[in-house]
């Protein structure tokens, strides 16, 4: 079985290539590889079946899409902070990712500090 190589969407530039993040954090130009005319010829019913056939699919068919909120790719600014050692490890204890768990909680922080005025 072929190991799952899947790289994460950063933004498209303006010659219609696309740059992509790969799981060793490298960025890459790639040609777009959708096949734009098989998926215009689907019906809506199709496209509905070849969905719900997706495994990936599962864990989001129940999300209601018209309140996702999309945010565009911005770059990460590097800074130094002091964390305790406590904090640092409860978010480390997951695996790779963790400054973005932090990152996530100080932004869900700072909006009900925002909604709070």
């Amino acid at each position: 079985m072929a190991r799952e190589h899947i790289v994460t969407y950063i933004g498209k530039v303006s010659d219609g290539r696309h740059v992509v993040r790969h799981p060793d954090g490298r960025l890459e130009l790639q040609e777009d590889q959708t096949d734009w005319a098989r998926l215009d010829a689907l019906t809506e019913e199709q496209l509905e079946r070849v969905i719900a056939d997706d495994p990936d699919w599962a864990e989001f068919k129940d999300i209601d899409w018209a309140t996702v909120e999309v945010k565009p790719f911005v770059a990460k600014q590097a800074i130094s902070i002091r964390l305790d050692p406590d904090v640092l490890e409860f978010f480390r204890k997951d695996g790779p990712g963790y400054q973005g768990r932090i990152n996530a909680v100080l932004r869900h922080y700072m909006a009900e500090k925002k909604k709070a005025g």
